[in-house]
């Protein structure tokens, strides 16, 4: 488990929790206690829960939630403190289960802790992509100005630097070429 990450997952979790404490469930989150807690997760759950959260509460209570089994559940106040002890900054907790029921109950997205670190993950991909695309393209750009620089500094009807092998022997044995690049001498060809 990446450590960076679930302090992210933490953090994210407790910013919510201190938009969520003054929200809709007030009376629950504002100050905290493990019956409140209890009482408040019993509220979320008998109104309906996704498949990750049922799961989040089977590992954390060893139980399958059961609309029936509210007794039970009452007896499960000490697994709440510590979510309590979280909330109010005391601790950080360990336990990923607990964390994970934290977010349910300040509904934060993504949950649980794997689909965070999922997204996590994705978004460090994407960076990495976006931060080598934009490397590429600098070259590239860096490139198209190198050569259009050289094309500017050329003044028309200037010939290349960078003349063709062939044309560069043409010029060398020809009258012409050697008549412009020496013209003191003169050298005759003759056959015979």
């Amino acid at each position: 488990m990446n450590n960076n990450t679930l302090d992210k997952y933490k953090k994210a979790i407790r910013n919510k929790y201190e938009i969520e404490k003054e929200g809709e469930y007030f009376d629950y989150l504002y100050s905290p206690s493990r019956g409140k807690l209890r009482d408040f997760c019993w509220l979320i759950f008998e109104n309906g829960a996704t498949q990750d959260d049922l799961n989040v509460f089977r590992n954390l209570f060893s139980i399958d939630f059961d609309h029936t089994k509210k007794k039970k559940f009452k007896e499960q106040k000490d697994k709440f403190r510590p979510i309590e002890t979280f909330f109010k900054g005391e601790t950080d907790p360990s336990n990923i289960d607990a964390i994970n029921l934290a977010a349910v109950m300040v509904d934060f997205q993504p949950r649980p802790f794997k689909n965070f670190n999922k997204m996590c993950r994705m978004e460090d991909a994407k960076q990495i992509e976006s931060s080598y695309k934009a490397t590429a393209t600098v070259k590239t750009e860096k490139k198209t100005r190198e050569t259009a620089s050289f094309i500017e500094n050329e003044k028309p009807g200037e010939h290349s630097r960078q003349r063709s092998l062939f044309s560069n022997f043409t010029t060398l044995f020809s009258k012409k070429g050697d008549q412009k690049g020496y013209p003191e001498k003169r050298i005759r060809f003759s056959s015979g």
